[in-house]
């Protein structure tokens, strides 16, 4: 029976940052169940207490001290959660000491300069990105089609609009996608809208027993989610990517987050957003 332990990520700002790390080191512990608990906005000496009281009763319930992952910038406000009954482990202290002493200067320690609205440049490429993407999903505009850094395509339900979606939001990308029906397996052409912008295409594909599970969780025993359906619309499309020199990629074992860092590099797409 695995461990169970309990995992707080505390930030005066949105806890995304402590929440990535936090989580990125907690699956390398693969026989502990952890119970993941995101707590942001933390930003006074009263909300430390109560966050306090909170991951202390959650210890005594658990019967095990909990593990703290924070990025509070403020030294009161962390010091106060330092105090918890918790393994803490502050990842300022743990990265920002050692860069000051190395580069010999002093940090800001300012609050919410990862993710900060401030930061025009990369909010206005995210929002923008994201607005692209949204109006690009599945063939439904193809205006200004030309003006994506990349364009997914494949059979429906193979993973193209979260993908899509994530690389706008993580990098600043405008992914559009452009779905591959039966109509351009018949004639083994690509469809005219994305023809002529083959250096901008990339392909998902995906495990027929995969995309049957998910197309009837969307169509129930319709014809379009059977076996024979999906690997005919698999095989095909496939085939009509490597005739037509587009690289793809199966999704079936990876991540968005895989996938969307794997299109980045091997497609020589150039990232907005940090």
């Amino acid at each position: 029976m695995p461990q169970k332990r309990s995992a707080f990520f505390i930030s005066d700002r949105t806890g995304i940052t402590a929440e990535m790390l936090g989580h990125s080191l907690l699956t390398q512990f693969e026989m502990v169940s952890f119970n993941e608990v995101t707590l942001p906005f933390v930003d006074s000496v009263e909300k430390a207490e109560a966050a306090v009281r909170q991951m202390n009763a959650q210890g005594e319930k658990d019967g095990t001290r909990p593990l703290i992952f924070s990025t509070l910038v403020n030294q009161d406000i962390s010091a106060v959660v330092a105090k918890a009954n918790a393994l803490f482990l502050d990842c300022f202290d743990i990265f920002i000491l050692p860069m000051e002493k190395e580069l010999g200067v002093l940090a800001s320690h300012a609050v919410g300069r990862s993710h900060s609205a401030n930061d025009f440049a990369n909010y206005h490429h995210r929002i923008e990105a994201v607005n692209y993407s949204l109006s690009h999903d599945d063939g439904v505009s193809t205006r200004d089609l030309a003006e994506a850094d990349v364009i997914l395509v494949g059979v429906s339900r193979c993973g193209k609009t979260p993908t899509c979606l994530y690389l706008a939001m993580q990098f600043g990308i405008r992914a559009a996608n452009y779905p591959l029906v039966p109509e351009d397996f018949t004639t083994m052409q690509l469809p005219g809208q994305v023809k002529n912008l083959r250096k901008r295409l990339f392909g998902l594909t995906i495990k027929p027993d995969r995309l049957e599970k998910i197309r009837n969780e969307r169509r129930p025993g319709s014809t379009y989610a059977t076996r024979a359906n999906c690997e005919f619309e698999i095989r095909e499309a496939e085939a009509l990517m490597r005739q037509e020199g587009i690289p793809y990629l199966d999704v079936t074992s990876k991540s968005v987050e895989e996938l969307a860092t794997t299109i980045l590099q091997q497609a020589n797409l150039v990232r907005r957003v940090y």
